[in-house]
């Protein structure tokens, strides 16, 4: 009797092993040559200005993740649409619409919180409000 977990193990034995082995190698065979000019900034060619460490607004993140909410909504959907008229001849109009209904329904639900949270509207930093001032 052969165990499906040692073939399961082997595999993962393998996954791991393959991409270690190669940076293993591609350490011992890479040429080493340390200058100052490698651990500068790079911004696309531009000389770089200021500190790297910019903080950004948390609205950018909340955005990029009703984003990918919404994004993942379409991927869900789109399958859902191609079985419809299949579902509905089976299953019957309500079972066929009822999951779905729910599904955007959560949706909607929760783009109705962040929109009353305030993630999907735009305040401008303090910086350039600051800026704006001064000139």
């Amino acid at each position: 009797m052969s165990n499906p977990w040692i073939a399961i193990g082997a595999l993962a034995v393998v996954g791991v092993g393959i991409p270690l082995g190669m940076m293993a190698v591609s350490s011992l065979l890479r040429p080493s040559v340390p200058e100052q000019g490698k651990r500068a900034v790079y911004e696309s060619g531009e000389i770089p200005t200021g500190n790297t460490r910019i903080r950004f607004n948390i609205q950018y993140y909340m955005v990029a993740l009703l984003f990918v909410v919404f994004d993942i909504e379409t991927v869900l959907i789109f399958p859902w649409t191609v079985i419809y008229r299949d579902a509905v001849a089976n299953a019957g109009l309500a079972k066929a619409l009822a999951p779905m209904l729910v599904f955007i329904g959560v949706l909607v639900v929760g783009l109705a919180w962040a929109w009353r949270k305030g993630a999907v509207q735009w305040v401008k930093s303090p910086r350039a409000e600051q800026s704006r001032v001064d000139h």
